[in-house]
């Protein structure tokens, strides 16, 4: 991973998951990271829910002031160019879809200025979602979000999934999928995301464990 990770993607697709896993594994490896909730716009399943578990593991957490709050208001109070300047990795969970990553164009100048080879931005997706189940969804979504944050992807990665009922069939049956959005998208595929006990043989494999749920799996 490089220096500074930014995880955008559509609502739902497993931003956070995914970013929870990165900075835990991160953590594990002896490794400073911060990570940033710049969900702004949806109060649900946000990097912030997870604040306990990061603290017992090292990791510091930058939230809005109204995180985990009955207040939704689109508030930053954090400084995220210094942050990025400091020691160790910046792992930034961005909110879904265009509406989420608007905020990141206040910030598109800064990160540009900062050393390229350093910055990914990753666009996560999965297969089973409503309005990403075909490439071309996909990748108009994708092309919103760069617009708004005046920002260029770096990498796809593949978090297809169908929740509990999850099967290596199911990630099997994603990966032409996601193939073909990293062909079209012509950017790499960076990891396949499954759960660790499905144990599956795939090109970039990323096993995750599945922190974040929808009430009705809890």
């Amino acid at each position: 991973m490089k220096k500074i990770t930014i995880i955008t993607g559509h609502y739902g697709s497993g931003k956070t998951n995914l970013a929870v896993n990165l900075a835990l594994r991160l953590a594990d490896a002896g490794e400073k990271v911060t990570v940033v909730d710049f969900d702004i716009v949806n109060p649900y399943f946000r990097t912030a829910d997870f604040a306990g578990l990061f603290e017992s593991h090292g990791i510091t957490l930058a939230a809005s002031m109204y995180a985990n709050t009955s207040l939704d208001i689109p508030a930053i109070s954090f400084d995220m160019e210094r942050m990025a300047y400091e020691p160790g990795y910046l792992i930034v969970d961005v909110g879904g879809d265009d509406a989420g990553a608007i905020g990141l164009g206040r910030y598109a100048e800064g990160f540009s200025a900062y050393v390229p080879d350093q910055l990914d931005m990753w666009y996560v997706i999965n297969r089973y979602r409503y309005l990403t189940e075909e490439p071309g969804e996909t990748l108009t979504l994708m092309r919103e979000i760069e617009a708004v944050s005046r920002m260029r992807h770096t990498g796809i990665v593949n978090n297809s999934n169908l929740g509990r009922e999850t099967t290596a069939q199911t990630i099997l049956n994603a990966l032409p999928y996601a193939e073909e959005i990293a062909k079209q998208a012509q950017l790499p595929l960076v990891y396949t995301t499954y759960r660790e006990d499905l144990r599956i043989n795939v090109p970039d494999p990323f096993p995750v464990q599945v922190y974040v749920k929808p009430v009705w799996e809890q």
